[in-house]
């Protein structure tokens, strides 16, 4: 038994509150060394003739990564507080771990051996937003979406697509061409919009603010915006705005009076500036985004930033009812600047969602007290390198994706930011060389996780495009030249979403099967009333599938949910599947 591998701590994603009458506990081993684990557990003053009254239960084996297994097990403890242990066997060797180490025995004279967890909160539970879970996400870049007014068009717009983007040029896109299309929205079946920066900032892409209370002119009014987001409402879609907190731009008028005044500027704390008078060359010689000299860092431990920035958070939700909050670079802002954050918007509608970007491993943002998700780019990265560009087997992508739902607790992985592109990546088109079945797997597969889903603009019609700014060019509308096939393909991928629970992010979600041979993988998603069974064949090979029906209490047949087609079953189901498809299989459990 392989004693260094076996890990536990009674926080994050290894033990929380995941209601407020459940308890999750997780527990890590080597990758096939342990057989079996039991957890070992009891309320803490639970005693009778000076020994310790606990139960046992069999705990499950919930993920394997390329290097550890996972075991799970969901309590309800009777007065919320718990001690708890683990007893692990590896076939030939049985043990029993706690706080306190390995031993032979469970003792039970002390309690004090084991990992504790002292109360079940509700404070401590970590709660995003519910109805996140049910959303799926259109990514918009509004200067490229549509053009619906062209009384507020930049000094020398373009024609609409008429060039291909660059960083510098405008093609007019506005909220009024938003507007025009919410129907065009409805219809694939988006219920929520993330907007790329609106405020007033030199750029094409807004993230190099000007003023923080004021929209860009080029994209309409206040009045214009109030309209978008009341026509959003009514049609069930909620709204989401992105904000740079971490930076401001160039002609942020604070930072232009620090340019001009230097160490006599009121504003001089506002930034992290190392030396006067300021200069851009060879390097900046105050903190930036990068080395980027017209994006100052703000310095968030500033009283006056603070209540600057907070007052941003409230005001759009306030006066605008907006439903989201998008944090561009959140890592590189202090924890204490995000909890005062939420606390402010919370303080005007409890349920707005707030969602970091953060490319790395996020657990430090995701314990209720700042994010409810962040963008989940390790979901996006073993997804493309899987399907669209051939570089993982189906087992090295299964242990991947495996490890991406164990990192996290259960109900930060059901409103996680699952997204494929957006503005700062190559369109997947380009990335899965214009291979349609492999852009229709991945559709399947992000569409069909758990998390919310997020589609970048024109990627549901086939839109193509390289790095920025290729990735950022006019939505396409003359329906000749989009995809519809594809289209028809993701509105009905959304469809299932909406119809099945077990679709989306309720479910309990397992690989059961990865084969590097033939390059397919079998996943199970499981309610109470419900299995789905996922295939996903991502070879150029007609592939035949057998599943065992592990379970007794499932109806005997199962049905295709993209054909409709019904069928009988004894104890398995085979199945074929043609090259670069899927299939969903459906199995309802007997009451």
């Amino acid at each position: 038994m392989f004693k260094e591998a076996i890990y536990h701590r009674p926080k994050n994603e290894f033990a929380y509150g995941y209601d407020r009458e459940t308890m999750h506990i997780t527990i890590r081993t080597k990758k096939d060394d342990i057989e079996s684990v039991k957890l070992i557990y009891g309320d803490p003053y639970e005693f009778e003739n000076k020994t310790w009254i606990t139960k046992k239960e069999l705990m499950k084996k919930s993920g394997s990564d390329n290097l550890f297994d996972y075991w799970f097990l969901a309590v309800k403890p009777a007065f919320r507080r718990l001690r708890y242990g683990f007893e692990l066997s590896d076939g030939n060797e049985t043990i029993v771990y706690t706080e306190k180490g390995f031993f032979t025995n469970a003792p039970l004279d002390d309690t004090a051996y084991y990992f504790c967890f002292p109360y079940l909160n509700p404070a401590d539970i970590f709660e995003a937003p519910q109805w996140v879970k049910n959303t799926v996400w259109y990514q918009i870049f509004p200067e490229r979406f549509a053009n619906g007014n062209k009384e507020n068009d930049p000094e020398n717009t373009l024609p609409w697509g008429s060039s291909m983007p660059t960083p510098t040029n405008f093609f007019g896109g506005d909220f009024e061409g938003v507007i025009e299309h919410l129907d065009y929205l409805v219809d694939l079946g988006i219920n929520g919009l993330y907007f790329t920066p609106i405020f007033k900032a030199y750029s094409n892409h807004k993230y190099d603010t000007i003023d923080y209370f004021e929209i860009d002119p080029q994209f309409g009014d206040k009045e214009t915006f109030k309209k978008l987001v009341n026509e959003c409402h009514k049609r069930g879609i909620r709204v989401m705005l992105d904000a740079v907190f971490n930076h401001s731009g160039y002609y942020f008028p604070q930072f232009q009076d620090v340019l001009k005044n230097g160490a006599n500027s009121k504003y001089k704390d506002w930034f992290h500036i190392r030396e006067f008078p300021l200069q851009t060359e060879p390097l900046p010689n105050y903190d930036t985004f990068a080395f980027t000299p017209n994006m100052p860092k703000l310095n968030t431990e500033n009283a006056e930033v603070k209540e600057y920035l907070l007052e941003v958070g409230r005001y759009w939700v306030r006066e605008f009812d907006i439903d989201g909050w998008r944090l561009d670079v959140a890592n590189e802002v202090d924890h204490e600047f995000w909890r005062e954050f939420r606390k402010a918007v919370h303080s005007v509608k409890k349920d707005v969602y707030i969602l970091g970007e953060i490319w790395h491993d996020s657990m430090p943002w995701l314990q209720g007290d700042e994010f409810d998700a962040v963008m989940n780019y390790p979901f996006t990265y073993g997804t493309l390198e899987f399907f669209a560009k051939d570089t993982l087997k189906a087992k090295e992508f299964s242990e991947m994706i495996q490890h991406v739902l164990c990192s996290y607790p259960r109900n930060v992985n059901e409103v996680a930011f699952n997204l494929l592109g957006s503005h700062d990546t190559p369109r997947i088109q380009n990335i899965a060389h214009f291979h349609e079945g492999k852009i229709r797997l991945m559709f399947a597969f992000q569409l069909s996780f758990i998390g919310t889903p997020c589609i970048y603009y024109g990627d549901e019609i086939g839109m193509t495009g390289e790095q920025d700014p290729g990735c950022r060019k006019c939505m396409e509308w003359n329906p000749e030249k989009q995809n519809q096939s594809l289209r028809d393909d993701v509105k009905k991928l959304i469809s299932l979403r909406k119809t099945y629970a077990v679709f989306g992010s309720e479910a309990e979600m397992r690989f059961l099967e990865a084969n590097d041979e033939t390059n397919h993988v079998v996943i199970a998603k499981e309610t109470d009333n419900e299995i789905l069974y996922i295939v996903m064949n991502n070879s150029n090979k007609n592939i035949d599938i057998t599943i065992p029906i592990e379970s007794e209490n499932v109806n005997k047949a199962y049905t295709n949910l993209w054909n409709g087609k019904e069928s009988a079953f004894e104890h398995t189901i085979t199945t074929s599947v043609e090259p670069h498809d899927f299939q969903f299989l459906l199995v309802n459990k007997t009451k």
